[in-house]
């Protein structure tokens, strides 16, 4: 996936993310908003952040735990974000494959990434 199809990806799928975080919210509160939206608690991953850790989630790059490292959260916050985005894929007909590589760790990434021309890198 490239950085503008990622970036299409976002902006389509953000409105839908924003009417299902007020419908969660409306139902915790079971009453209607009594302020304006933007008050109160900030989500901890915004929508970007949500649609990219649910794509490499997907993908089955790394763990929810390294995710939860990589996004500065916890792997439950994570675990929510790709259980919400999901079905925003899916009822939009987005289908992520998985990739075949893994990591674990963040040196594993580290690894994966190292600039140095004289090694063979494998392809996803």
């Amino acid at each position: 996936m490239t950085h503008q199809q990622l970036n299409e990806l976002i902006d389509m799928l953000t409105p839908a993310m924003d009417v299902q975080r007020e419908q969660v919210l409306r139902t915790r509160r079971d009453h209607e908003r009594l302020v304006a939206p933007g008050t109160g608690a900030k989500p901890k991953l915004t929508s970007a952040d949500r649609v990219l850790a649910t794509v490499l989630h997907l993908r089955k790059l790394a763990t929810m735990a390294l995710l939860g490292q990589l996004f500065n959260t916890t792997a439950m916050t994570v675990s929510r974000a790709a259980k919400d985005v999901r079905p925003l894929l899916e009822a939009h007909g987005i289908h992520i494959p998985a990739s075949t590589a893994r990591f674990r760790t963040p040196t594993d990434i580290a690894r994966y990434l190292d600039l140095d021309e004289n090694k063979i890198k494998p392809t996803c």
